[in-house]
């Protein structure tokens, strides 16, 4: 029986079949894998899931910290805290990034994704892994705060489900590597890799090295959980452990900033001002960023002062210079595309005329804001060694947590979802305007989250405890009035940012559910208000912006560095009367 062949000679059945993998987004011309895209989905509705359930617990925190509602009581804020913690910095962080891993590789590169087994195997070891981390720590008997540090000493279904997690994202890690290595041999894409791929495989290198430590030190931990170990040296655990900690915080860096590369191509057709200086950015990522954890550690006594400095000062600052390059360079090829598209008005017409009804690029552009004025600026005082005493276990850590994976990461993953919707699960937006509300009020309260903890912090107030009147307290102990106002702005701000977060994930899950189906025929404005509508080549190819002429942009990182200077010496003025020298 005869088989009907092309003219090349390969069996049409064949090329029947290749197609049916594959289909193309009529929003934005990217081919996607059918594979790949449930994938994506999965971790992606993982990851909003987790996202609700971690923000329910952190709204439990801020009113617990808030004097005036003081909702829990001691046993329940630090089981209520390491549930937060494991949910926010861990679950939700990665099953989204591993989605965009997924994104970055098999749609961007119009690749097929390799060896998808896997990556269900990976997805159900993550999955299972937070569900029993969850459990675990609601049984209450491993209430050790997301850093559980020794002696304090959880369930071993505690390590475990940790354990569990790192490797099922491990396994997606891989398979991202495998899905760059099988669009390099079929040759999906033409030169190099685009940029935003770029920054997710920085994103996966760091995540395995990440992933690496913890295994170090968490199965260990595991077997002295369950009586096999005797003993943990606390020293060499913090050590570790941050190494894991620390590191964790740098995957979402890396893929933040991908997001904003991305969200900037897609929706105002942007290309980086110079593709081979952003690369460097995220190569020192890879190669500082992880060394700037020290100053979690710079008040152990058991570290050298020469291994401190090094780390906090010259590692640190060429990873903060990775970051202030991606700080600039976004921005500017923001500028140069709105400039080729005509806003050439003035030093700040471009930025005026931006699409900022569209959630997805206020999202993106609120969160570089936020993360350099708020995060970075905040992380460079943490990470000298001379002013990290003045904030050492204060508030001021985990407001600058927030400055960073709230204000910068969440946000940024946040803004991409209103575009992942609809390229990906095929659905308009439910309602749009909700979405671009939502954008700005969840941005309001993470920044007021962020900037209130660090006054508190920089007030004194205590990092870890439950209570800051001390109410059962043998020796009586009262911060001075501003803290409790800024205790109280923080739970406002905590509402605020509850009220966006419920939006956010309201407004997701009716879009996905009943929103209307994407085909051809409505593709037009799907993507939400923006001058650029064929998105594939802006996104998906190498190549420059081609012009340094970006006035608005020299202004803003001119505003930026005054700012940067200006806090940094108030800092030190504030050591020299904490410390006075005669």
């Amino acid at each position: 029986m005869a088989t009907d062949t092309t003219s090349g000679g390969v069996p049409a059945s064949a090329l029947a079949g290749i197609a049916t993998r594959f289909r193309v987004c009529p929003a934005t011309g990217l081919k996607v894998d059918l594979a790949a895209e449930r994938l994506i989905k999965a971790n992606a509705v993982a990851a909003v899931v987790f996202l609700a359930v971690g923000g329910l617990f952190g709204l439990m925190v801020a009113l617990t910290r808030w004097p005036a509602v003081h909702l829990l009581d001691a046993e329940w804020f630090y089981l209520v805290l390491t549930a937060h913690g494991l949910n926010v910095l861990l679950v939700w962080i990665i099953f989204f990034e591993i989605a965009v891993l997924y994104f970055a590789s098999a749609v961007i590169l119009s690749s097929r994704i390799a060896a998808p087994r896997w990556a269900w195997a990976g997805f159900a070891l993550m999955l299972v892994g937070a569900v029993l981390a969850n459990v675990t720590v609601l049984q209450g008997n491993s209430s050790v705060m997301f850093t559980s540090y020794v002696p304090l000493q959880a369930s071993p279904n505690f390590y475990l489900s940790l354990i569990l997690f790192a490797v099922g994202a491990l396994i997606g890690c891989f398979v991202f590597l495998g899905t760059l290595v099988v669009a390099k041999e079929e040759r999906t894409y033409e030169g190099s890799l685009p940029l935003v791929t770029f920054g997710a495989l920085t994103a996966c290198i760091i995540a395995v090295f990440t992933i690496a430590s913890g295994a170090i030190i968490l199965i260990p931990t595991w077997l002295w959980s369950l009586g096999y170990i005797s003993h943990i040296d606390t020293l060499m655990y913090k050590l570790v452990w941050w190494a894991m900690g620390h590191s964790s915080q740098q995957v979402n860096v890396s893929a933040h900033v991908a997001i904003w590369y991305l969200i900037a191509a897609v929706t105002v057709g942007a290309k980086p001002l110079s593709e081979k200086v952003s690369r460097g950015a995220f190569l020192m990522y890879i190669l500082f960023l992880q060394l700037a954890s020290a100053h979690h550690l710079l008040v152990e006594p058991g570290l050298s002062s020469e291994w401190k400095i090094v780390n906090t000062s010259y590692m640190m600052y060429l990873a903060v210079m990775g970051s202030m390059i991606h700080g600039m360079t976004v921005p500017g090829s923001i500028e140069a595309a709105q400039r080729r598209s005509g806003f050439t008005k003035g030093v700040f017409g471009w930025l005026r005329h931006a699409p900022w009804g569209n959630p997805a690029f206020a999202g993106m552009f609120l969160s570089l804001v936020m993360f350099g004025f708020l995060g970075g600026i905040s992380g460079v005082v943490l990470g000298t060694e001379q002013l990290n005493i003045m904030m050492h276990n204060t508030l001021y850590v985990p407001g600058h947590f927030h400055a960073t994976v709230v204000a910068g990461t969440t946000l940024a993953f946040m803004a991409v979802t209103y575009l992942v919707v609809p390229i990906v699960f095929q659905r308009r937006i439910m309602w749009p305007g909700l979405a671009k509300w939502q954008i700005y009020i969840f941005a309001a309260g993470a920044a007021g989250i962020s900037l209130f903890m660090m006054g508190a912090g920089t007030l004194g107030v205590a990092r870890r405890h439950w209570d800051i009147t001390f109410s059962d307290a043998t020796i009586s102990f009262s911060y001075p009035d501003a803290a409790f106002l800024m205790m109280g702005l923080n739970g406002l701000s905590a509402i605020l940012a509850a009220t966006g977060g419920v939006l956010y994930i309201v407004n997701v899950v009716a879009s996905i559910l009943w929103g209307e189906r994407i085909d051809a025929s409505n593709a037009a404005g799907s993507l939400g208000p923006m001058p650029q509508k064929v998105v594939k080549d802006a996104v998906a190819t190498y190549g420059n912006a081609g012009t340094w002429h970006l006035p608005g942009t020299y202004v803003l990182v001119a505003i930026f560095f005054t700012a940067f200077v200006l806090y940094y010496f108030v800092n030190w003025k504030y050591l020299s009367e904490l410390w006075p020298m005669q």
